[in-house]
């Protein structure tokens, strides 16, 4: 009798473990239960981006310092990380022969293993200060006006950024790129000069106009423009090429001119203000402050050559459906690989994320070996992230590391989560869409440290040196 209820129990038993099996195959494995992934970047250069041996999660107590990833506590959705494919920069690319030029976007667009993976970018409209030379859409002869926008083209942008672009979006199709310019047409400016100047409120409804059609001819060739700023660093018209634009007037101008003529001309691109220094956050306000200007504000947009990145937090907070955007820090010539990756990750990485920006971008991507192209007056220190020589050959400089760290594991969609700052330990942590956890730490101390990681109640140790920068995926 006792063996028939054993065979009874045991056959009652099979379909639940068969269904226990079948579940234990398909299920993931448990997140943080096993080994942990990561890559280094060493101030010495002594290695770059380069995959370590694996670390293991466990139980094990000690005295280490801690940071203690939660993903239960979430912030911003990411939209990418990457650069501004300046019209210099597409130049620089474009002298590489087809099969080089292949390999370099492919190793910078794709979602390859070997890739870095970036899902950013952000182009001048018009000429920015890294062209070769200074035009606008609608050029005329001096003391000619266009009011109707006749002679309105992309112009050199034809020849440069346009093709590469095509060529970045049949690798990655979902790039979000965000237009900005420098300056309008300069028979638009009271001072008639591409640099300097302001815009006149008799041309701001043509100038709305500009930006339709500009967003307009870019879809024509396939390019979407995702978002734009109505200007590049407003408060720096000391640039060539470049416009002087008070939060008043660019409150005024999105109001009354480009936020309607979008609507009417049923464009979806997103309008972000401001585009300029953490040390002015009462510029944004002043523009979300006002009523009518604020239905067609997506985000406000920041730099950080001057103040600190706390300010994207102080406009969150002011206005928390509103989005925050980093769009651009650029790395210098006259400056270290050493100071420049733990400066810019600490800052424009690590800080924008922690204070509520959903992307984060660096300056040029590229240029050749003296840092041209400029325009006159331009800057003359703006070290891309590659630098192509004349023969193409190709140097991955500070910026492409900068970035790398981040954009290569963390995908857009991926949403910001909890993790704290421990002594000289600075640090940001992401949930993928895919559901790994992605932890990225910069040692801003002048000795290695020693530290855990912990997760679901297991932890790893782990050693970063003086400046180093990894970023850990499990």
């Amino acid at each position: 009798m006792k063996n028939i209820n054993k065979k009874l129990q045991i056959l009652l038993l099979l379909p639940l473990m068969a269904v226990q099996v079948k579940c234990g195959i398909s299920k993931p494995a448990v997140t943080g239960s096993g080994k942990a992934e990561y890559w280094i970047t060493n101030t010495d250069e002594s290695s770059k981006l380069q995959k370590q041996n694996d670390l293991v999660f466990n139980t094990e107590i000690n005295s280490n310092q801690t940071i203690e990833v939660n993903p239960a506590q979430k912030f911003q959705t990411i939209e990418g990380f990457g650069f501004s494919l300046t019209g210099g920069s597409a130049q620089a690319i474009l002298k590489l022969d087809k099969a080089k030029r292949e390999a370099l976007l492919q190793e910078l667009f794709s979602g390859k293993k070997e890739a870095i993976g970036l899902s950013y970018l952000r182009i001048s409209i018009g000429a920015s200060d890294l062209n070769e030379k200074v035009f606008s859409y609608d050029d005329m002869p001096e003391g000619q006006t266009d009011l109707k926008l006749e002679h309105f083209n992309l112009g050199p942008d034809l020849q440069d950024v346009v093709p590469l672009l095509k060529e970045i979006l049949a690798i990655n199709p979902k790039i979000k790129i965000m237009g900005s310019p420098w300056s309008p047409p300069v028979w638009m400016k009271d001072n008639g000069s591409s640099k300097g100047g302001s815009l006149q409120p008799q041309y701001y409804q043509v100038y709305a106009e500009y930006f339709v059609k500009y967003i307009q001819a870019m879809k024509s060739h396939g390019i979407v423009i995702d978002a734009i700023t109505p200007q590049n660093e407003p408060l720096h018209p000391g640039n060539n090429p470049s416009m002087y634009m008070t939060a008043l007037q660019q409150a005024e101008f999105i109001k009354s001119n480009l936020g309607p003529a979008f609507a009417k001309a049923k464009i979806k691109t997103k309008i972000v203000v401001y585009d300029h220094n953490c040390n002015k956050p009462e510029y944004p306000l002043t523009i979300l402050n006002d009523p009518e200007a604020l239905p067609f504000v997506a985000g406000s947009a920041f730099h950080l050559y001057e103040g600190d990145i706390s300010a994207l937090s102080k406009v969150h907070d002011a206005f928390p459906d509103k989005d925050i955007y980093f769009t651009e820090q650029y790395t210098g010539s006259g400056s270290s690989f050493e100071s420049d990756l733990k400066w810019s990750v600490k800052n424009v990485v690590i800080g924008s994320m922690r204070n509520w920006s959903v992307n984060a971008l660096s300056w040029g991507l590229a240029n050749d070996e003296y840092y041209k192209p400029f325009t006159p007056g331009g800057c003359s220190t703006c070290k891309g992230a590659l630098m192509i020589d004349q023969n193409q050959n190709i140097k991955r400089e500070v910026g492409y590391y900068i970035i790398a760290h981040a954009s290569k594991f963390v995908p857009e969609g991926s949403v910001r989560i909890a993790s704290n700052n421990t002594g000289n330990l600075y640090n940001v942590a992401f949930r993928t869409p895919s559901g790994q956890i992605v932890l990225l730490v910069e040692n801003d101390g002048n000795e290695a440290e020693t530290f855990n990681i912990k997760y679901n109640q297991k932890q790893i140790s782990t050693t970063l040196n003086a400046g180093a920068v990894a970023t850990y995926v499990w």
